[in-house]
């Protein structure tokens, strides 16, 4: 049969997308694109704020009207089903299956259960207890990470080290819908990395929900900055980034790691949320103001040309006008290169969500607007001293008008940050999907326009 996959939320979701799609073609179905064209659809969910699961939900709606035609089977996964499992059987009896990431273990067996029948089974049949907070974390096995299709072209794939998380940040569903944190085996992660080099893979990004949290559970201590010692032994692979390193778990150990490795790029993505100590505590960070600016002293120390992204939520329950001023005023000094925004979202069940004094959203969409606006000044200043400079970009693309090539420099994650825009001409015509040299000669909003040399 036909099959479409929607995968909805962050590349760790992404990852059992693929996993999913590898599958069903070793089963030997089609993959499509067009869910016109489908007779199985599946969508994996994300369940992770409010406006995610709004996504899930209309995206799920969306998706029956397909029932009406071609489609015979629509079967939802993920975080939402996770976290909702029981109320998204009664209020969507139009969903053929749906799977549970405890149930991942048996994802095959599932859904050859549901394609074998000639009516699937109730949607009931699937696991009905959800995980208690300090439940493992489920993974895929060996077998299936290197089975997986990958998704994300030519160019970059994601490497998932790790499941679940165990810091237990009063805001995030997190540890309740994935569970604590499980480190995979290192060895297993080498064979995947060396199985997406053999495809062609030219940067790999090694993900989890906190990368150094990595080999605390397997081997007694983090192992980040030695599997990413091992990992640029893999000689196909130019690029290699990690992402979503808390500030309390990046060791000297590290800093020294990237530094001394041409192959690691000079990106540290540290999502610090806030930088007053009051709500940093009521959020259970690890950390505190002044360890945060020393880490960021010493990494800018150590590796002068780094590019830092952060990520900060406003609006968290308590914060006082004193509170974000001390956030806005750190923001300002700091200069990230990098930045993400975000405003609260009360997540039923997290201990933030019954903390008193919640803030208002005109308050939290007012505080955030600051913050990006602010930031959005301190990237233009950023980017405006490259013009003249002389960078290295992967082709990925080309402009819709067929003026540019589109590509990303070292300093760029796919689908987060900016991209460059190099003028097309004869000569680089031919290099997507190829590394080529450019000299940076203007800025556009968050992107560098470039021409080859």
């Amino acid at each position: 049969m036909n099959v479409g996959f929607i995968s909805l939320g962050c590349s760790k979701n992404l990852i059992d997308t693929e996993v999913a799609i590898g599958k069903f073609k070793e089963h030997k179905h089609n993959i499509v694109n067009d869910p016109k064209q489908a007779d199985i659809i599946v969508i994996n969910t994300c369940g992770f704020i409010t406006s995610a699961k709004e996504e899930a939900i209309n995206t799920i709606l969306e998706m029956t009207e397909y029932k009406k035609k071609r489609c015979k089977y629509l079967i939802v996964m993920g975080c939402l089903v996770q976290r909702y499992y029981n109320d998204l059987v009664k209020s969507l009896p139009e969903v053929d299956m749906f799977i549970k990431i405890d149930d991942y273990d048996n994802l095959w067996d599932k859904i050859e259960e549901l394609i074998s029948c000639q009516k699937g089974p109730s949607p009931m049949t699937s696991c009905q207890k959800g995980p208690s907070p300090l439940t493992t974390a489920t993974m895929f096995n060996e077998k299936e990470y290197l089975d997986r299709v990958v998704s994300t072209g030519e160019n970059y794939a994601y490497l998932k080290i790790g499941e679940g998380c165990s810091n237990f940040c009063t805001y995030c569903a997190i540890p309740y819908i994935r569970g604590l944190f499980v480190s995979r085996p290192m060895e297993d992660i080498l064979k995947e990395a060396k199985m997406l080099a053999k495809k062609g893979i030219k940067e790999l990004i090694v993900i989890a929900q906190d990368t150094t949290k990595y080999g605390i559970d397997l081997y007694g201590k983090s192992k980040l900055a030695e599997l990413l010692q091992e990992l640029c032994k893999i000689k196909e692979f130019k690029w290699i980034r990690f992402l979503y390193s808390y500030p309390e778990g990046i060791t000297d150990e590290l800093i020294k790691t990237v530094r001394g490795n041409d192959k690691i790029c000079k990106y540290f993505d540290i999502p610090i949320q806030h930088i007053s100590n009051d709500v940093l505590k009521r959020m259970n960070r690890k950390t505190s103001k002044e360890n945060i600016e020393k880490l960021i002293i010493k990494i800018r120390k150590e590796i002068p040309n780094v590019v830092l992204r952060t990520s900060l939520i406003v609006g968290f329950p308590g914060e006082t006008q004193n509170d974000f001023d001390e956030l806005y005023k750190f923001v300002q000094k700091t200069k990230f290169d990098k930045l993400g925004v975000f405003s609260y979202s009360k997540e039923e069940g997290t201990p933030a969500s019954k903390m008193q004094n919640q803030i208002h959203y005109k308050t939290k969409q007012s505080r955030l607007n600051k913050i990006m606006s602010l930031q959005q000044d301190i990237s233009r200043e950023k980017l405006e001293n490259n013009i003249g400079k002389t960078i290295e970009v992967l082709v990925e693309n080309m402009s819709f008008d067929g003026k540019y090539l589109v590509g990303r420099t070292k300093n760029d994650v796919p689908e987060e940050d900016g991209i460059v825009f190099v003028k097309r001409t004869q000569k680089n015509e031919n290099k997507i999907n190829q590394f080529i040299k450019c000299k940076v000669i203007e800025v556009s909003n968050y992107d560098l326009i470039a021409e080859s040399i």
